[in-house]
């Protein structure tokens, strides 16, 4: 009788630790919250006129350098190559702004995604505290869930949450 008491409280015991653990694709997840959809929108757009701008200051830069290039030929020689060397000298200082203004997008782009990764951990957190997880897991490429049940899988539930927030 001792002995059948005994394992009934120990099942009850074991009952009672149950673990509550769920898991979201990350890359699910970052695909369709729109905050994320939306900076790396933006982002793009910068991409592309930083881009335009290089091109054209690459293209008026190549033109005045045809212009020195039949200038040259009617200077001295001791003359083109000073002006050769200005020339040389203002190619440098324009490819040194132009991989300025791409490391300054680059890092306001980081930055932002940055504070949006912080955001869905945060959003994460805050739903396992409220819903009484005990452990919510990564999963999707390079995630840590192999295999879970779909009743398991939260992403869609935080998805919603992180999208409506947005929206706010």
């Amino acid at each position: 009788m001792k002995k059948l008491f005994l394992g009934i409280l120990v099942l009850g015991a074991v009952a009672c630790k149950e673990q509550k653990i769920g898991y979201v694709d990350n890359v699910k997840l970052m695909e369709e919250y729109q905050e994320k959809i939306d900076i790396e929108a933006s982002f793009n757009t910068k991409v592309e006129a930083l881009g335009k701008k290089r091109d054209s200051i690459s293209q008026a830069f190549q033109m005045e350098a045809q212009a020195f290039q039949q200038k040259a030929q009617k200077l001295s020689q001791q003359k083109a190559q000073e002006e050769y060397g200005l020339m040389q000298q203002k190619g440098q200082q324009i490819g040194q702004q132009l991989q300025m203004e791409d490391q300054k997008l680059q890092a306001e782009g980081q930055t932002q995604m940055d504070s949006v990764v912080n955001k869905v951990k945060k959003e994460i957190k805050a739903y396992g505290k409220a819903n009484g997880y005990t452990y919510i897991l990564g999963g999707g490429d390079g995630g840590s869930v192999l295999y879970g049940t779909e009743a398991n899988d939260l992403t869609d539930e935080i998805v919603k949450i992180l999208n409506d927030n947005y929206k706010k």
